[in-house]
């Protein structure tokens, strides 16, 4: 019973993701993020952030407009129908803490940008918790 308890309260992080941003793809599109969120290791603020692409490579930069952050990613084919033109930054959330997690744009796709599992964020926040 414990096993199928924990297999629900990761279903319920998973679930817990959000997208955000769902617009139509353009060359530069800027989008606003309502909560602070960690990339690349680094802990960004609520704010709009430019995401580009450039057609000629095969990656996509997110550009802070509050402050100097800036992270480049690879971009590849991914779930997203080929027409599909949206960009949206996707977030894992535990504990009020969000982590983007990949970026849409058009019909690519980053890979998991944050290479934790759910799991491993869960179990870390559980032992901060309990010390």
């Amino acid at each position: 019973m414990k096993s199928m308890h924990s297999k629900f309260v990761l279903a319920s992080a998973v679930l817990a993701a959000v997208a955000l941003g769902t617009i139509p793809v353009s060359a530069e599109t800027t989008l606003k993020v309502p909560f602070k969120f960690t990339a690349g290791g680094q802990v960004c603020p609520a704010g709009y952030y430019t995401v580009r692409h450039d057609d000629t490579s095969n990656f996509v930069t997110l550009i802070s407009k509050e402050d100097s952050k800036t992270f480049t990613w690879v971009v590849g084919p991914g779930e997203p129908a080929p027409t599909e033109s949206k960009v949206t930054l996707k977030f894992d959330t535990l504990g009020g803490t969000h982590v983007l997690q990949s970026i849409q744009y058009g019909r690519l796709v980053t890979s998991q940008l944050d290479k934790k599992t759910l799991h491993e964020m869960e179990h870390e926040s559980q032992l901060n918790g309990g010390r």
